[in-house]
């Protein structure tokens, strides 16, 4: 069971990076809960959502112990760094976020994953960026399975985009 708190301002695709993590899972018939918390602000404001997937049924989507945190900013990783188990594993938007985790007890992933993606020449593949190292390290979903998510979530005009948010995603894996 994977149990992963997304977290940054509204805008930066935090609860649509949910999403294409539960879609994915529900491609490969395990069971997933994604739940969605922003602030009344919306973009700008805080965004945060809490998403699991697991082969057994999941018993509540309130994640208290993350195996995994993805933050976009310095207040939610301040926020979420404690929501993390021992052995967890922090993704952080290092572009974003200048103060790294504290905790020797988990492994931190600090990817410059904004930067990354205007030099990939579209703002919004930091997220895919960030899920791509996610994906690689816990094994939560497949790459095949993050695809076909995409084509089922993203608008049928969006899907020119996905081989380059696939790109993205490699390139985050591969950080």
């Amino acid at each position: 069971m994977q149990e992963i708190i997304l977290a940054g301002f509204g805008g930066q695709g935090i609860l649509s990076m949910g999403k294409f993590i539960a879609m994915s899972g529900l491609e490969e018939n395990k069971n997933v809960s994604w739940l969605p918390s922003y602030g009344p602000e919306m973009r700008g404001g805080t965004a945060n959502c809490n998403v699991i997937v697991a082969e057994e049924e999941v018993g509540s989507p309130i994640i208290n112990k993350a195996t995994a945190i993805i933050v976009m900013n310095q207040p939610s990783l301040e926020k979420f760094e404690d929501y993390l188990l021992p052995g967890g594993i922090a993704i952080i938007d290092s572009s974003l976020v200048p103060v790294m985790p504290k905790r020797a007890d988990v492994s931190v992933y600090a990817i410059p994953a904004t930067e990354m993606a205007y030099e990939m020449g579209n703002a919004t593949f930091a997220g895919v960026i960030l899920l791509g190292k996610l994906i690689e390290v816990t094994g939560v979903v497949s790459r095949e399975s993050f695809e076909k998510a995409l084509y089922k979530i993203l608008p049928p005009k969006r899907h020119g985009m996905i081989p380059d948010e696939m790109k993205a995603l490699e390139a985050g894996a591969k950080y």
